[in-house]
């Protein structure tokens, strides 16, 4: 029976209660609209973070329902605990690992999610394998993903100081970076058929994240959580910060010609289903 006062104490639920970070949320809100909601059921999403979509997509099956999340980072994992616990979800079995060699039966799970979280696997074919074998004949895949076009306003700015500057080897490299990271959607689909998988829709769309000028951007918190570490790596460790500081001048170049920066995140939706 459902009790209709307000059991939460606001002082609690504020330390939970950001469950809509920018990043996933353009790429959160139109997965959970196409998920097949029916009670009853098992789900897993994987590559969670800090509970989103996790928490909301439990939330909206019922308690009748049984939902993993698997992700490795310990940080992110203790945080949604703390979510899990603020706000009264009972049907969530966390599973602190990796999405390569998921802890769960073959055929066990009616439904998969993954909010641009595949994607940033080591082996993403792998990940894709364990999907088909835990997932039942007729169950429902969904993933997101940013497309390989992704913040090309940096990216084409990179490359030209790269170019200025004769690294021609780390063009290459950012090249192979963006490559493995937003691999091709015509890749993520044959490795989905490989495994048995029927494509049912493909659907796209884009946001954009808007800056001020470059400086903005690169002192950006998620900037420099999520990209930073992965496109020092791409340069001489003795020339990254030179680097980096004409990239920075040229983005705010292009920010006070065009009135502001834009980085464009065009993504995809994957509509799957197991034969």
């Amino acid at each position: 029976m459902n009790e209709l006062n307000n059991p939460f104490d606001p002082g609690d639920v504020i330390t939970g209660f950001d469950e809509l970070p920018f990043w996933s949320a353009p790429f959160g809100l139109k997965l959970l609209e196409a998920v097949e909601y029916k009670p009853d059921i098992t789900a897993l999403d994987i590559g969670f973070g800090s509970g989103f979509p996790l928490t909301e997509l439990a939330m909206r099956l019922g308690s009748r329902s049984i939902v993993y999340g698997i992700d490795p980072w310990k940080e992110l994992v203790e945080r949604a605990r703390v979510k899990i616990g603020c706000y009264g979800i009972f049907n969530i079995r966390i599973i602190e690992g990796v999405a390569e060699s998921i802890p769960l039966s073959n055929h066990s799970v009616d439904l998969i999610t993954s909010n641009n979280g595949i994607n940033n696997v080591r082996d993403i074919d792998k990940v894709l394998s364990e999907c088909a074998r835990i997932l039942k004949p007729g169950g429902q895949f969904l993933q997101t993903m940013n497309l390989e076009q992704s913040m090309f306003e940096f990216y084409g700015e990179m490359e030209h100081v790269l170019e200025k500057t004769g690294l021609h080897k780390e063009i290459e490299q950012m090249h192979e970076h963006i490559a493995h990271k937003r691999p091709a959607i015509e890749k993520i689909k044959s490795w989905l058929q490989k495994d048995g998988f029927i494509i049912k829709e493909l659907e796209y769309d884009q946001f954009n994240y808007r800056f001020a000028d470059g400086t903005a951007m690169l002192n950006h918190y998620f900037i420099r959580l999520a990209f930073m570490d992965s496109w020092k790596a791409l340069l001489p460790t003795d020339k990254a910060d030179e680097i980096f500081n004409q990239i920075e001048q040229g983005l705010n170049e292009y920010a006070r010609k065009y009135g502001g920066l834009k980085l464009s995140i065009p993504f995809a939706l994957i509509k799957a289903t197991k034969e």
